[in-house]
């Protein structure tokens, strides 16, 4: 369909919610409702038959927005230079959260410049990533809006 599927989670319980964070494959195009829209009608479809989440459900399709998930390491190439907020499973360093520039990224190792100094994330050691939203950013943006 022309998009990159960014990161899917099911959240919540009772009737959860499968979240499907996707992305138009030309990152030089934003996302908008209509491209949410056909995604989440394609997706119906396919898990009305492969039924993947016993028991009901809600379908959440979205951008991958202002504070966006990183997930592989190409995003974290793509993002290099932007703050980002990473939280590893295990401490590095005696810590789990760290913010910082992303200074450079390879198959296996993020490295991130904070306020404390340079640190180095195995990849494999992330639990969740995001871009961290520039105050000035969100204000310029919902001001707009």
């Amino acid at each position: 369909m022309g998009f990159e599927l960014v990161e899917v989670r099911l959240v919540g319980g009772g009737r959860p919610t499968l979240q499907v964070v996707a992305e138009p494959a030309d990152h030089s195009r934003a996302m908008s409702v209509d491209d949410c829209a056909a995604i989440s009608h394609a997706l119906s479809a396919v898990l009305d038959v492969a039924d993947p989440v016993s028991g009901p459900y809600r379908l959440e399709v979205s951008s991958p927005g202002i504070e966006r998930p990183l997930v592989t390491a190409e995003h974290f190439r793509r993002f290099a230079g932007q703050r980002a907020r990473v939280e590893t499973q295990e401490p590095i360093a005696g810590r789990r959260r760290f913010t910082g520039v992303i200074r450079a990224c390879d198959d296996t190792i993020l490295t991130l410049e904070t306020e404390e100094g340079t640190v180095s994330v195995p990849l494999a050691s992330l639990r969740r990533a995001r871009l961290a939203a520039e105050a000035a950013a969100v204000r310029g943006r919902r001001s707009r809006g």
